[in-house]
Protein backbone atom coordinates (compact mmCIF):
# COMPACT_ATOMS: atom_id res chain seq x y z
CA UNK A 1 0.00 0.00 0.00
CA UNK A 2 1.33 3.25 -1.01
CA UNK A 3 -0.01 7.26 -1.05
CA UNK A 4 0.59 7.11 -4.73
CA UNK A 5 -2.37 4.38 -4.53
CA UNK A 6 -5.18 7.34 -4.20
CA UNK A 7 -4.48 7.26 -8.21
CA UNK A 8 -5.36 4.16 -8.67
CA UNK A 9 -8.13 4.04 -6.39
CA UNK A 10 -9.93 6.73 -8.54
CA UNK A 11 -9.12 4.88 -11.80
CA UNK A 12 -10.78 2.19 -9.78
CA UNK A 13 -14.05 4.08 -8.60
CA UNK A 14 -14.62 5.04 -12.19
CA UNK A 15 -14.23 1.31 -13.56
CA UNK A 16 -16.73 0.08 -10.53
CA UNK A 17 -19.40 3.45 -11.58
CA UNK A 18 -19.22 2.35 -15.20
CA UNK A 19 -18.68 -1.40 -15.13
CA UNK A 20 -22.27 -2.44 -15.27
CA UNK A 21 -22.99 -0.04 -18.22
CA UNK A 22 -25.06 -2.50 -20.54
CA UNK A 23 -25.38 -0.20 -23.80
CA UNK A 24 -23.66 -1.03 -27.31
CA UNK A 25 -22.11 -3.88 -28.40
CA UNK A 26 -18.25 -5.37 -29.57
CA UNK A 27 -17.78 -4.77 -33.32
CA UNK A 28 -19.06 -7.46 -35.71
CA UNK A 29 -18.61 -6.55 -38.90
CA UNK A 30 -14.55 -8.12 -38.33
CA UNK A 31 -15.73 -11.16 -36.85
CA UNK A 32 -12.68 -11.86 -34.71
CA UNK A 33 -13.55 -8.55 -32.60
CA UNK A 34 -16.80 -10.09 -31.90
CA UNK A 35 -15.06 -13.28 -29.67
CA UNK A 36 -13.87 -10.33 -27.27
CA UNK A 37 -15.49 -10.26 -23.59
CA UNK A 38 -17.85 -7.71 -23.14
CA UNK A 39 -17.45 -7.22 -19.92
CA UNK A 40 -13.63 -6.57 -19.51
CA UNK A 41 -12.84 -2.80 -18.81
CA UNK A 42 -9.32 -1.73 -18.01
CA UNK A 43 -8.02 2.10 -17.35
CA UNK A 44 -4.51 3.24 -17.11
CA UNK A 45 -2.88 6.29 -16.69
CA UNK A 46 0.75 7.09 -17.25
CA UNK A 47 1.97 10.48 -15.59
CA UNK A 48 4.98 12.73 -16.84
CA UNK A 49 7.05 11.58 -14.42
CA UNK A 50 6.96 8.10 -15.94
CA UNK A 51 4.37 6.97 -13.08
CA UNK A 52 2.13 4.23 -14.22
CA UNK A 53 -1.56 3.52 -13.10
CA UNK A 54 -4.07 1.06 -13.43
CA UNK A 55 -7.27 -0.34 -13.00
CA UNK A 56 -9.35 -3.43 -14.33
CA UNK A 57 -8.10 -5.05 -17.54
CA UNK A 58 -5.68 -2.60 -17.83
CA UNK A 59 -3.42 -5.42 -19.18
CA UNK A 60 -5.73 -7.63 -21.59
CA UNK A 61 -3.81 -7.46 -25.15
CA UNK A 62 -6.53 -6.62 -28.10
CA UNK A 63 -5.63 -5.38 -31.35
CA UNK A 64 -5.09 -1.22 -32.17
CA UNK A 65 -7.43 -0.79 -34.99
CA UNK A 66 -8.18 3.13 -35.48
CA UNK A 67 -5.95 3.92 -32.36
CA UNK A 68 -3.37 3.20 -34.15
CA UNK A 69 -3.83 6.12 -36.92
CA UNK A 70 -2.43 9.14 -34.92
CA UNK A 71 1.12 7.16 -34.42
CA UNK A 72 1.70 6.03 -37.62
CA UNK A 73 0.50 9.82 -38.59
CA UNK A 74 3.27 11.07 -36.48
CA UNK A 75 5.99 8.69 -38.11
CA UNK A 76 4.80 9.99 -41.74
CA UNK A 77 5.01 13.55 -40.37
CA UNK A 78 8.73 12.37 -39.00
CA UNK A 79 9.85 11.07 -42.46
CA UNK A 80 7.83 13.78 -44.72
CA UNK A 81 7.44 16.70 -43.22
CA UNK A 82 4.36 18.50 -42.58
CA UNK A 83 4.16 20.66 -45.62
CA UNK A 84 4.81 16.88 -48.02
CA UNK A 85 2.09 14.71 -46.11
CA UNK A 86 -0.18 17.61 -46.09
CA UNK A 87 0.17 17.70 -49.89
CA UNK A 88 -1.74 13.58 -49.93
CA UNK A 89 -3.87 14.21 -46.86
CA UNK A 90 -5.57 16.88 -44.81
CA UNK A 91 -6.45 18.08 -41.78
CA UNK A 92 -10.13 19.02 -41.72
CA UNK A 93 -12.76 17.45 -39.69
CA UNK A 94 -15.15 15.39 -41.89
CA UNK A 95 -18.02 15.42 -39.68
CA UNK A 96 -18.81 12.16 -40.76
CA UNK A 97 -18.35 8.02 -40.05
CA UNK A 98 -14.99 6.46 -39.87
CA UNK A 99 -15.17 5.19 -42.87
CA UNK A 100 -17.12 7.70 -44.97
CA UNK A 101 -15.93 8.53 -48.44
CA UNK A 102 -14.42 11.87 -47.30
CA UNK A 103 -12.63 13.29 -49.94
CA UNK A 104 -12.06 17.16 -50.78
CA UNK A 105 -13.81 18.44 -54.41
CA UNK A 106 -10.96 19.33 -56.48
CA UNK A 107 -8.39 17.65 -54.95
CA UNK A 108 -9.62 14.17 -53.88
CA UNK A 109 -7.34 14.39 -50.53
CA UNK A 110 -9.19 12.63 -47.53
CA UNK A 111 -10.84 15.29 -45.36
CA UNK A 112 -7.73 14.15 -42.72
CA UNK A 113 -5.56 10.96 -41.09
CA UNK A 114 -8.18 9.93 -38.97
CA UNK A 115 -11.08 8.96 -41.20
CA UNK A 116 -10.05 5.46 -42.87
CA UNK A 117 -9.42 6.81 -46.15
CA UNK A 118 -6.81 9.26 -44.46
CA UNK A 119 -4.76 6.53 -42.56
CA UNK A 120 -4.83 4.37 -45.48
CA UNK A 121 -3.10 7.69 -47.41
CA UNK A 122 -0.37 8.35 -44.52
CA UNK A 123 0.01 4.43 -44.11
CA UNK A 124 1.21 4.39 -47.83
CA UNK A 125 3.24 7.25 -46.92
CA UNK A 126 5.64 5.69 -45.03
CA UNK A 127 8.88 5.31 -47.36
CA UNK A 128 9.12 1.34 -48.10
CA UNK A 129 12.80 0.22 -48.89
CA UNK A 130 14.44 -2.58 -49.03
CA UNK A 131 16.96 -1.91 -45.89
CA UNK A 132 13.41 -1.27 -43.93
CA UNK A 133 10.01 -2.01 -45.41
CA UNK A 134 7.12 0.63 -44.31
CA UNK A 135 5.53 -2.09 -42.01
CA UNK A 136 8.83 -2.80 -39.94
CA UNK A 137 9.09 1.12 -39.71
CA UNK A 138 5.63 1.26 -38.38
CA UNK A 139 5.96 -1.85 -36.12
CA UNK A 140 8.96 -0.09 -34.76
CA UNK A 141 7.65 3.36 -33.92
CA UNK A 142 5.11 2.23 -32.38
CA UNK A 143 6.68 -0.28 -30.49
CA UNK A 144 8.94 2.93 -29.18
CA UNK A 145 5.67 5.02 -28.20
CA UNK A 146 4.43 2.29 -26.22
CA UNK A 147 7.95 1.09 -25.05
CA UNK A 148 8.10 -2.03 -25.58
CA UNK A 149 8.01 -4.42 -28.63
CA UNK A 150 4.53 -5.27 -30.16
CA UNK A 151 2.95 -7.98 -32.44
CA UNK A 152 0.51 -8.64 -34.76
CA UNK A 153 -2.32 -10.20 -33.88
CA UNK A 154 -2.96 -12.64 -37.17
CA UNK A 155 -5.87 -14.25 -36.64
CA UNK A 156 -7.69 -10.15 -36.36
CA UNK A 157 -5.19 -9.20 -39.56
CA UNK A 158 -6.74 -12.52 -41.40
CA UNK A 159 -10.12 -11.39 -40.01
CA UNK A 160 -9.85 -7.72 -41.36
CA UNK A 161 -8.41 -8.56 -44.67
CA UNK A 162 -11.49 -11.41 -45.62
CA UNK A 163 -14.40 -8.63 -44.72
CA UNK A 164 -12.34 -5.59 -45.78
CA UNK A 165 -13.74 -5.20 -49.06
CA UNK A 166 -15.16 -1.14 -47.96
CA UNK A 167 -11.79 0.09 -47.48
CA UNK A 168 -10.24 -1.66 -50.22
CA UNK A 169 -12.75 0.14 -52.35
CA UNK A 170 -11.70 3.54 -50.63
CA UNK A 171 -8.16 2.71 -51.19
CA UNK A 172 -9.35 2.40 -55.31
CA UNK A 173 -10.74 5.08 -55.62
CA UNK A 174 -8.19 7.61 -54.11
CA UNK A 175 -6.42 6.14 -56.78
CA UNK A 176 -8.61 7.03 -59.25
CA UNK A 177 -8.07 10.77 -58.27
CA UNK A 178 -4.29 10.00 -58.23
CA UNK A 179 -3.42 10.87 -54.41
CA UNK A 180 -2.20 7.17 -53.63
CA UNK A 181 1.08 6.86 -53.97
CA UNK A 182 1.03 3.79 -53.92
CA UNK A 183 -1.06 0.54 -54.77
CA UNK A 184 -4.37 0.14 -53.12
CA UNK A 185 -3.56 -3.43 -52.51
CA UNK A 186 -0.20 -3.01 -50.88
CA UNK A 187 -2.10 -0.10 -49.37
CA UNK A 188 -4.89 -1.89 -47.73
CA UNK A 189 -2.58 -4.62 -46.89
CA UNK A 190 -0.31 -2.48 -44.61
CA UNK A 191 -3.16 -0.32 -42.78
CA UNK A 192 -4.91 -4.11 -42.13
CA UNK A 193 -2.13 -5.37 -40.41
CA UNK A 194 -1.03 -1.97 -38.46
CA UNK A 195 -4.66 -2.49 -37.22
CA UNK A 196 -3.80 -5.75 -35.82
CA UNK A 197 -1.09 -4.72 -33.73
CA UNK A 198 -1.59 -5.89 -30.16
CA UNK A 199 -1.52 -3.74 -27.44
CA UNK A 200 -3.05 -3.35 -23.63
CA UNK A 201 -4.37 -0.67 -22.32
CA UNK A 202 -1.10 0.06 -20.03
CA UNK A 203 0.61 0.29 -23.73
CA UNK A 204 -1.53 2.83 -24.65
CA UNK A 205 -1.78 5.20 -22.01
CA UNK A 206 2.30 4.78 -22.26
CA UNK A 207 2.10 5.86 -26.04
CA UNK A 208 -0.76 8.62 -25.13
CA UNK A 209 1.88 10.09 -22.50
CA UNK A 210 4.48 10.03 -25.34
CA UNK A 211 2.16 12.70 -26.86
CA UNK A 212 1.56 14.44 -24.18
CA UNK A 213 5.29 14.85 -22.81
CA UNK A 214 6.06 16.35 -26.53
CA UNK A 215 7.33 12.85 -27.74
CA UNK A 216 10.02 11.62 -25.22
CA UNK A 217 8.28 8.53 -23.84
CA UNK A 218 8.06 9.17 -20.14
CA UNK A 219 8.71 5.85 -18.98
CA UNK A 220 11.71 5.04 -21.21
CA UNK A 221 12.93 8.98 -21.96
CA UNK A 222 13.51 7.81 -25.53
CA UNK A 223 12.85 10.59 -27.80
CA UNK A 224 10.01 9.29 -30.25
CA UNK A 225 9.39 12.04 -32.06
CA UNK A 226 9.69 15.82 -32.17
CA UNK A 227 7.92 18.36 -30.11
CA UNK A 228 6.04 19.86 -33.12
CA UNK A 229 5.23 16.75 -34.56
CA UNK A 230 3.51 15.29 -31.53
CA UNK A 231 1.72 18.89 -31.49
CA UNK A 232 0.68 18.72 -34.57
CA UNK A 233 -1.17 14.89 -33.81
CA UNK A 234 -2.75 16.13 -31.18
CA UNK A 235 -4.08 19.17 -32.88
CA UNK A 236 -5.73 16.82 -35.36
CA UNK A 237 -6.71 14.27 -32.41
CA UNK A 238 -8.61 16.98 -31.03
CA UNK A 239 -10.64 18.07 -33.97
CA UNK A 240 -11.27 14.56 -35.80
CA UNK A 241 -9.97 12.02 -33.37
CA UNK A 242 -13.73 10.62 -32.55
CA UNK A 243 -14.93 11.22 -35.92
CA UNK A 244 -18.77 12.75 -36.26
CA UNK A 245 -18.69 13.11 -32.75
CA UNK A 246 -15.30 15.16 -32.09
CA UNK A 247 -17.05 18.53 -31.43
CA UNK A 248 -19.17 17.04 -28.45
CA UNK A 249 -16.13 15.44 -27.16
CA UNK A 250 -13.96 18.18 -26.94
CA UNK A 251 -16.81 19.99 -25.94
CA UNK A 252 -17.68 17.90 -22.78
CA UNK A 253 -14.59 16.25 -22.06
CA UNK A 254 -11.51 18.94 -23.69
CA UNK A 255 -9.30 16.21 -24.24
CA UNK A 256 -7.28 15.25 -27.88
CA UNK A 257 -8.25 11.71 -27.96
CA UNK A 258 -8.65 8.74 -30.53
CA UNK A 259 -11.35 5.93 -30.73
CA UNK A 260 -10.59 1.81 -31.91
CA UNK A 261 -13.46 -0.74 -32.62
CA UNK A 262 -11.82 -3.26 -30.60
CA UNK A 263 -12.79 -1.05 -28.03
CA UNK A 264 -9.49 0.91 -27.44
CA UNK A 265 -9.74 4.83 -26.16
CA UNK A 266 -7.22 7.15 -25.71
CA UNK A 267 -6.81 10.76 -23.98
CA UNK A 268 -4.05 12.86 -23.95
CA UNK A 269 -3.72 15.88 -21.42
CA UNK A 270 -0.87 17.96 -22.76
CA UNK A 271 2.37 18.00 -20.45
CA UNK A 272 -0.09 16.50 -17.78
CA UNK A 273 -0.47 12.87 -18.51
CA UNK A 274 -1.36 9.88 -21.23
CA UNK A 275 -4.90 7.84 -20.59
CA UNK A 276 -6.67 4.67 -21.97
CA UNK A 277 -9.48 2.99 -21.67
CA UNK A 278 -10.64 -0.97 -23.01
CA UNK A 279 -14.05 -1.86 -23.25
CA UNK A 280 -15.35 -3.37 -26.25
CA UNK A 281 -18.91 -2.42 -26.50
CA UNK A 282 -19.11 0.11 -29.31
CA UNK A 283 -21.47 2.94 -29.80
CA UNK A 284 -23.15 4.34 -32.73
CA UNK A 285 -19.65 6.34 -33.78
CA UNK A 286 -17.82 3.02 -32.86
CA UNK A 287 -16.29 4.40 -30.04
CA UNK A 288 -16.00 2.74 -26.72
CA UNK A 289 -19.40 2.90 -24.29
CA UNK A 290 -17.94 2.45 -21.08
CA UNK A 291 -14.50 4.42 -21.74
CA UNK A 292 -16.18 7.03 -22.71
CA UNK A 293 -18.67 7.32 -19.93
CA UNK A 294 -15.43 6.90 -17.94
CA UNK A 295 -13.19 9.82 -19.67
CA UNK A 296 -15.88 12.09 -19.45
CA UNK A 297 -16.48 11.65 -15.29
CA UNK A 298 -13.02 11.30 -15.18
CA UNK A 299 -12.49 14.99 -17.02
CA UNK A 300 -15.31 16.68 -15.04
CA UNK A 301 -14.20 15.33 -11.56
CA UNK A 302 -10.86 16.50 -11.88
CA UNK A 303 -11.09 19.54 -13.95
CA UNK A 304 -8.99 18.03 -16.82
CA UNK A 305 -10.58 19.66 -19.20
CA UNK A 306 -8.00 21.74 -21.77
CA UNK A 307 -9.06 24.78 -21.69
CA UNK A 308 -9.39 24.87 -17.49
CA UNK A 309 -5.40 24.08 -17.67
CA UNK A 310 -3.74 26.27 -15.43
CA UNK A 311 -0.34 25.87 -16.91
CA UNK A 312 0.82 25.79 -13.21
CA UNK A 313 4.92 27.24 -13.15
CA UNK A 314 7.71 25.47 -12.02
CA UNK A 315 8.28 22.13 -10.91
CA UNK A 316 5.68 21.10 -8.34
CA UNK A 317 7.99 18.96 -5.85
CA UNK A 318 11.40 21.09 -4.97
CA UNK A 319 13.11 19.06 -2.59
CA UNK A 320 12.95 15.37 -1.69
CA UNK A 321 16.10 14.77 0.77
CA UNK A 322 16.04 14.06 4.86
CA UNK A 323 15.99 16.08 7.73
CA UNK A 324 19.68 15.34 8.78
CA UNK A 325 20.55 16.70 4.95
CA UNK A 326 18.80 20.05 5.40
CA UNK A 327 21.65 22.60 4.57
CA UNK A 328 19.13 25.28 6.21
CA UNK A 329 18.56 23.09 9.69
CA UNK A 330 20.59 24.67 12.48
CA UNK A 331 23.51 22.38 12.92
CA UNK A 332 21.85 21.33 16.62
CA UNK A 333 19.39 19.68 14.77
CA UNK A 334 21.86 17.22 12.45
CA UNK A 335 22.06 13.89 13.10
CA UNK A 336 18.36 13.29 14.44
CA UNK A 337 18.05 9.39 15.82
CA UNK A 338 16.38 8.03 12.89
CA UNK A 339 16.59 9.41 10.06
CA UNK A 340 13.75 11.63 8.76
CA UNK A 341 12.17 12.39 5.11
CA UNK A 342 11.56 15.61 4.09
CA UNK A 343 9.73 16.74 1.00
CA UNK A 344 8.81 20.53 -0.21
CA UNK A 345 6.24 21.27 -2.48
CA UNK A 346 5.57 24.93 -3.87
CA UNK A 347 2.54 26.55 -6.22
CA UNK A 348 -0.91 25.58 -6.82
CA UNK A 349 -1.73 21.77 -6.12
CA UNK A 350 -3.90 19.79 -8.30
CA UNK A 351 -4.48 16.56 -9.65
CA UNK A 352 -1.74 16.66 -11.50
CA UNK A 353 0.25 17.69 -9.03
CA UNK A 354 -1.13 16.21 -5.82
CA UNK A 355 0.30 12.88 -8.06
CA UNK A 356 4.12 14.23 -7.87
CA UNK A 357 3.73 15.07 -4.51
CA UNK A 358 2.04 11.80 -2.97
CA UNK A 359 4.70 9.79 -5.51
CA UNK A 360 7.58 12.03 -3.37
CA UNK A 361 6.46 10.96 -0.29
CA UNK A 362 6.70 7.10 -1.57
CA UNK A 363 9.81 7.49 -2.44
CA UNK A 364 10.81 9.53 0.53
CA UNK A 365 12.06 7.86 3.87
CA UNK A 366 14.96 6.04 4.66
CA UNK A 367 13.81 2.24 4.74
CA UNK A 368 9.90 3.20 4.54
CA UNK A 369 10.75 5.57 7.83
CA UNK A 370 8.85 8.79 8.53
CA UNK A 371 8.32 11.72 6.61
CA UNK A 372 7.43 15.80 6.60
CA UNK A 373 5.90 16.92 4.03
CA UNK A 374 6.48 20.77 3.81
CA UNK A 375 3.54 23.17 2.42
CA UNK A 376 5.56 26.30 3.31
CA UNK A 377 5.03 27.30 -0.82
CA UNK A 378 1.90 25.64 -1.97
CA UNK A 379 -0.27 28.42 -2.63
CA UNK A 380 -3.81 26.40 -3.24
CA UNK A 381 -4.91 23.18 -3.43
CA UNK A 382 -7.67 22.41 -5.08
CA UNK A 383 -10.53 20.26 -3.48
CA UNK A 384 -9.47 17.40 -5.83
CA UNK A 385 -6.01 17.07 -4.89
CA UNK A 386 -6.63 18.00 -1.16
CA UNK A 387 -8.79 14.77 -0.96
CA UNK A 388 -6.20 12.81 -2.71
CA UNK A 389 -3.96 14.13 -0.29
CA UNK A 390 -6.37 13.21 2.38
CA UNK A 391 -6.32 9.55 0.42
CA UNK A 392 -2.71 9.56 0.34
CA UNK A 393 -1.58 10.32 3.75
CA UNK A 394 -4.50 7.90 5.24
CA UNK A 395 -3.24 5.51 3.07
CA UNK A 396 0.56 6.09 4.21
CA UNK A 397 0.25 5.88 7.52
CA UNK A 398 -1.98 2.78 7.44
CA UNK A 399 0.68 1.35 6.10
CA UNK A 400 3.10 2.09 9.77
CA UNK A 401 4.55 4.99 8.53
CA UNK A 402 4.79 8.13 10.02
CA UNK A 403 4.40 11.73 8.76
CA UNK A 404 4.26 15.32 9.51
CA UNK A 405 2.78 18.21 7.94
CA UNK A 406 3.94 21.61 7.64
CA UNK A 407 1.09 23.57 6.73
CA UNK A 408 1.29 27.21 7.77
CA UNK A 409 -1.70 28.53 5.70
CA UNK A 410 -3.73 25.40 6.59
CA UNK A 411 -4.57 24.11 2.97
CA UNK A 412 -4.97 20.75 3.31
CA UNK A 413 -7.37 20.73 6.33
CA UNK A 414 -6.45 17.23 7.22
CA UNK A 415 -9.48 15.44 8.43
CA UNK A 416 -9.68 14.32 12.42
CA UNK A 417 -8.77 10.58 11.19
CA UNK A 418 -5.43 11.49 9.78
CA UNK A 419 -4.82 14.35 11.97
CA UNK A 420 -3.65 13.04 14.59
CA UNK A 421 -0.96 11.29 12.32
CA UNK A 422 0.35 13.29 10.57
CA UNK A 423 1.34 16.03 13.19
CA UNK A 424 -0.83 18.86 12.44
CA UNK A 425 -0.98 19.01 16.28
CA UNK A 426 2.51 20.06 16.58
CA UNK A 427 2.95 23.33 18.16
CA UNK A 428 3.69 26.11 15.69
CA UNK A 429 6.79 27.39 14.92
CA UNK A 430 8.10 30.77 13.83
CA UNK A 431 10.13 29.43 11.06
CA UNK A 432 9.75 27.04 7.93
CA UNK A 433 13.08 25.53 9.43
CA UNK A 434 12.12 25.51 12.95
CA UNK A 435 8.74 24.11 11.49
CA UNK A 436 10.57 21.34 9.71
CA UNK A 437 12.97 20.38 12.15
CA UNK A 438 10.65 20.54 14.80
CA UNK A 439 8.26 18.01 13.03
CA UNK A 440 11.16 15.67 11.97
CA UNK A 441 12.51 16.18 15.78
CA UNK A 442 8.87 14.85 16.77
CA UNK A 443 8.99 11.77 14.14
CA UNK A 444 12.61 11.12 15.21
CA UNK A 445 11.02 10.48 18.69
CA UNK A 446 13.26 13.57 20.47
CA UNK A 447 10.24 15.37 21.66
Amino acid sequence: MSAADAVTDSLAGLRDRFAAVREGRPADYIPQLALADPDAFGLALVSMDGHRYSAGEAEVPFTLQSVSKPFVYALALSALGLDEVSRWVGAEPSGEAFNAISLEPGTGRPANAMVNAGAIVTTALVPDTPDEPAFDRILHCLGRFAGRGLDVDEEVFASESATGDRNRALAYLIRSTGTLPVDPVRAVDRYFRQCAIRVTAVDLATMAATLAYGGVNPVTRERVVSAEVAAGVLAVMATCGMYDGSGDWLLRVGLPAKSGVSGGLIAVGPARFGVATYSPPLDATGGSVRGHAALEAMSRRYGLHLMLNPALPGSTVTLVTTADDLPSAPSGERGLRGRVGVVAAQGAIDFTAAERVLYALDESGPDGGPVVLDLHDVTAIDSVARGMLHNGLARFTADGRRAAVVDPKDLLGLVDAVRERTGRDLPRHATREDAVAGCARALAGED
